[in-house]
């Protein structure tokens, strides 16, 4: 008997031991991990304005994230937004909640830093707190607003949808005129060689420098890609001479991919609805933000 005992509590202390070494390793692998995301992001949000290690941002430049939620109260739903007010590291946050027509329902200090709002849990038990009992409230999507001086120069715009077999997930940059400066392919599952093209420079450098005005009517054109674009889209030629062969296609409709036609329309009509949608919500903040003098960071 107290052989077996002895067996008993060997296992039990080697159990509670392997435990704690896996809790330990996820929570350090789970940070790690977190920590590379947002690194990649940053890097891609940089990409997509045009800067790079060899190009670096000026130091007048800031990114202020902004986060959208669908609030319920009574089966009654309102849009809210998570925005930052202050100058950088002295951030404070305000959670701004519309009507589905537009008006201001409350202005609501949220108790929240930076490392706090990057947490989805966190952030999501910190606006619930500010709100009060009642609410419910449902994550929607991050966007980054991208200021030189003060002055607001960029989006930057998750968007996901449908594509041939699962969803496509992509980052958008367009200027406050929503004229589409890049496109980034974040996830996919597209077939490799056929829809998996996606990723590649000659399909989404297509959509580069398109105004908003043929952004809402883009369409997919099952056509050969010309050779003298498919050069300028890759980066084979440069300046001037670049500039002035995507001048030419811009008013073009997106070149399908050969073999995946579905995986080009999915991309076109999910960045066509994505810049979209977000022309029309930030119109709204914006006028509720200007009418009711809410100062925030951007």
């Amino acid at each position: 008997m107290r052989e077996i005992l002895s067996i008993v509590f060997r296992l039990t202390v080697t159990c509670l031991l392997a435990g704690t070494v896996m809790g330990v390793a996820f929570i350090a692998t789970n940070k790690a991990k977190k920590h590379n995301e947002h690194a990649n992001e940053a890097k891609v949000t940089y990409s997509l304005l045009g800067y790079s290690a060899e190009n670096p941002a000026p130091d007048t430049m800031a990114l202020h994230e902004m986060y959208r939620y669908i609030v319920s109260e009574n089966d009654i739903q309102s849009i809210g937004y998570l925005v930052p007010t202050g100058a950088h590291g002295d951030m404070n946050y305000i959670f701004v909640r519309i009507d589905l027509d537009g008006n201001l329902l409350e202005q609501i200090a949220v108790k929240a830093d930076d490392t706090t709002v990057r947490e989805e849990g966190d952030r999501n038990a910190a606006i619930v707190s500010a709100l009060g009992p009642g609410k419910a409230i449902s994550y929607a999507e991050k966007t980054i607003v991208a200021t030189n001086n003060g002055t607001r120069v960029a989006y930057l715009v998750g968007g996901k949808f449908p594509g041939f077999k699962t969803f496509i997930s992509v980052m958008l940059a367009v200027d406050p005129t929503f004229t589409l400066l890049g496109l980034e392919v974040m996830e996919h599952e597209e077939d490799p060689g056929l829809g998996g093209e996606i990723e590649q420079d000659y399909f989404k450098n297509q959509f580069e420098g398109k105004p908003f005005e043929i952004l809402k009517r883009v369409g997919v054109v099952k056509e050969p890609l010309p050779e003298e674009y498919f050069k300028a889209l890759e980066g084979d030629v440069v300046g001037a001479e670049r500039e002035k062969m995507m001048e030419k296609y811009r008013g073009n409709d997106i070149y399908a991919l050969t073999g995946a036609t579905i995986s080009t329309v999915a991309v076109s009509e999910g960045v066509r609805g994505t810049v979209k949608k977000f022309a029309y919500r930030i119109g709204v903040l914006d006028q509720v933000l200007t009418e009711q003098n809410i100062e925030v960071s951007f």
